[in-house]
């Protein structure tokens, strides 16, 4: 049994416009070690299905199961998950100074989540190791610094704190829920290169929710792409890249810039808007955007179904229609390329 495995995962929440069917079907696992990257545009599910396994989504209709170790994470009773959430699983999110609180100190905070979670260690040895993780995570004299509020942090160096708080109590689980997106360029891929290395050092197994696959190129091992709350392709990175079967995914790789700076280095984004998830489309959700539509994908929503070894696509085009853009072709390095540009800068 993986460390953690998602069956079937279901969210709603009732509005007054209707019921928004934020997550409809999310089915994926996950083991010690291994980093899984959920991608996908604005909307399309990715947070509620990791905020639902941790109980951050008060008033939701939930449905699947969590398994994580073995224990149901959706049928445990609060203060069970409350047990769980920062020893166990950790979260990082996508602004640092909403997470972190403004009054207090960023050792303090720190220091409470330790004592929380081993009321038994004494408050001299919780800011011991507070002083570490934050030497750790390269915050420079963490043993001054441990006393600073969060707005005397850049937000490089929030974020930094954010992680040292995440791997405070060795957990076994991290999921980043867009840890990078206020960051620039630079210190972007200076956490993320921290983030694969300690994930590296602890074995810990982690789950990097992103909507840019550039971000996870030199960071996952299998990807899962999302779009109007299900899971439209599963499979391994480099087949992603190189071989990607759904039209959406493939829209995603389009969208990726060069880089080069040239008079042709521009976006091809991906025509029309998400769908509302009150009313989603019959039929495949994306089909209203797609350029390879055809009658069945207007009426008859298509499963996530096996197209090769290890590589799963919500798509009725043929097996064969694998690698199917010519233009993908041209350009299926350019992702994997970029991430490791960034990450070497």
């Amino acid at each position: 049994m993986s460390l953690l495995e998602v069956t079937d995962l279901k969210v709603s929440f009732n509005t007054s416009d209707g019921v928004v069917q934020a997550v409809r079907g999310v089915t994926f696992s996950i083991d010690r070690g291994q980093t899984l990257g959920i991608v996908g545009e604005s909307g399309s599910g990715k947070s509620v299905s990791t905020q639902t396994l941790m109980g951050l989504t008060p008033g939701a209709k939930v449905g699947g199961q969590a398994l994580f170790e073995g224990q149901d994470l959706l049928t445990m009773t609060p203060d069970q998950l409350r047990r769980i959430r920062g020893s166990q699983i950790s979260m990082i999110f996508q602004d640092p100074l909403s997470s972190l609180h403004p009054l207090y100190k960023v050792g303090w905070q720190i220091v409470e989540m330790i004592k929380a979670h081993e009321p038994g260690v004494s408050k001299a040895a919780a800011r011991k190791r507070a002083i570490e993780l934050l030497g750790m995570v390269g915050i420079p004299q963490p043993d001054r610094r441990v006393d600073d509020f969060p707005h005397q942090f850049s937000g490089g160096m929030r974020q930094r704190a954010m992680i040292a708080m995440a791997l405070a109590l060795n957990p076994k689980l991290i999921i980043a829920d867009e840890p990078t997106t206020a960051l620039d360029a630079t210190v972007q891929a200076q956490i993320l290169d921290l983030m694969l290395r300690l994930q590296r050092e602890f074995d810990t197994a982690l789950i990097m929710i992103t909507h840019d696959l550039g971000v996870i190129a030199d960071l996952a091992d299998d990807v899962l792409v999302m779009y109007a709350g299900k899971p439209v392709e599963h499979t391994d990175r480099r087949t992603l890249y190189y071989r990607p079967h759904h039209p959406y995914t493939a829209g995603l790789l389009r969208s990726i810039p060069s880089g080069s700076g040239g008079r042709n280095d521009r976006l091809v984004p991906i025509p029309g808007q998400p769908p509302s998830l009150i009313s989603p489309p019959s039929g495949c959700s994306f089909h209203p955007r797609c350029a390879y539509t055809m009658d069945r994908c207007v009426v008859e929503e298509p499963p996530l179904r096996p197209v090769a070894d290890r590589h799963r696509s919500a798509c009725w085009l043929p097996d064969e229609a694998v690698g199917l853009s010519a233009e993908v072709e041209n350009l299926r390095g350019m992702a994997v390329d970029q991430g490791r540009k960034e990450a070497s800068a």
